[in-house]
């Protein structure tokens, strides 16, 4: 059983993507050709807000977005340390200083009491991030930044089509962060990525440090990076797009019926997610018997996968920053407990039975 089917996501499309595809290569549009402005269009759309910028990754989209909002040397920029290792490198990468809090054991979520706790006379920015395709609470995010005068980022890189307070997560904040790498729920054929927003002057800001710095050809007016979209991309994301409300119904229902067919086992399941809260980018189950478990999964042909398995405060590219075992102590437990299991939309409840009858034989 599978983690991913990328053959079922151009079902009724291929043919016409093929053909966009070789026109592509025919008219030369390689770089920020028209399919880059009709997707972040429509991608703006689909989230509600007034701009969506194409760039190259989910990485880049949080490293221009942090330098447009001008965060920069001796910044400190509090996020999760229970999140993808990206999260807290763009931090590094513009310069300023990431300040990682604990999560919380139900929802996996960035702790948002610790998060006050930890704001400083140095503390520019927030980074909340909807871990796995769950929404943090964005009305309780904002009245933290407005009380102290912060601003906010949202890494929604698994978690498009989730809602936070009924509008769609990366689209209240000063950015929304998008990675649509092959498995990410809306993906491209490659890396992608993109930051939606409602401000014209940084969106601006970010077109041109996605192409040189660019502001027309050949006039640089800052020193940017190479992080556009490619074209090729944005065809494949724009045809997508139109099928991410359905796919995401179809995870919903999916994790439904793991959590009913799972019921009454050894597991913990992330809580906390009011309907259409969750986008069920992946499901997440917990258990003290994760090594075991996954070797038995494994065994049985079931593509199970450990999501992560060590926390951004203890990973060695961040050990300058003086964090030590034990300082995070519920990111260090969910990281030795919890498991990723198939889930994707053309899973048939064939493969969802396999899953589901190799955990139960596992525990009973």
């Amino acid at each position: 059983m599978a983690r991913y089917d990328y053959r079922s996501q151009f079902a009724g499309i291929e043919a016409v993507l093929l053909q966009e595809i070789k026109d592509l290569l025919n008219n030369g549009q390689y770089v920020l050709g028209d399919a880059v402005f009709d997707f972040e269009r429509d991608f703006a759309a689909y989230i509600g807000t007034e701009h969506a910028v194409g760039v190259n990754s989910g990485t880049d989209a949080l490293i221009l977005a942090l330098h447009a909002l001008g965060i920069g040397r001796g910044d400190e920029v509090i996020t999760v340390t229970n999140s993808f290792h990206a999260t807290a490198l763009a931090i590094v990468r513009v310069g300023a200083i990431p300040v990682l809090v604990d999560c919380r054991p139900d929802t996996f979520l960035i702790d948002l009491e610790q998060l006050e706790r930890k704001i400083s006379e140095r503390t520019k920015a927030l980074i909340v991030v909807h871990l796995f395709g769950q929404s943090v609470d964005m009305a309780v995010v904002h009245d933290i930044a407005k009380r102290y005068e912060l601003l906010v980022v949202e890494d929604c890189a698994q978690a498009i089509g989730a809602l936070s307070g009924g509008k769609n997560v990366g689209s209240t904040s000063d950015a929304g962060c998008w990675s649509f790498a092959p498995a990410k729920n809306l993906a491209a054929g490659g890396d992608a990525g993109a930051v939606t927003l409602n401000s014209t002057e940084i969106s601006d800001r970010i077109r041109q440090l996605r192409h040189f710095g660019q502001a027309t050809q050949n006039e640089h007016l800052t020193l940017g990076y190479n992080s556009r979209l490619d074209t090729i991309q944005a065809l494949i994301l724009k045809r997508k797009l139109a099928r991410v409300a359905k796919w995401g119904a179809a995870r919903a229902k999916l994790a439904s019926a793991y959590k009913e067919r799972l019921e009454g086992l050894p597991l913990a399941f992330q809580e906390g997610a009011k309907p259409a809260e969750h986008a069920y980018h992946l499901f997440q189950v917990r258990t003290d018997s994760r090594n075991d478990l996954l070797s038995h999964l494994r065994k049985d042909g079931v593509d199970a996968v450990i999501r992560y398995p060590i926390p951004i405060h203890l990973q060695p590219a961040f050990v300058d920053f003086g964090y030590q075992v034990g300082d995070l102590p519920v990111a260090e437990v969910l990281a030795a407990e919890t498991l990723c299991l198939p889930l994707h939309p053309a899973m048939t409840d064939d493969q969802l039975h396999l899953v589901c009858d190799s955990i139960n034989s596992f525990f009973c």
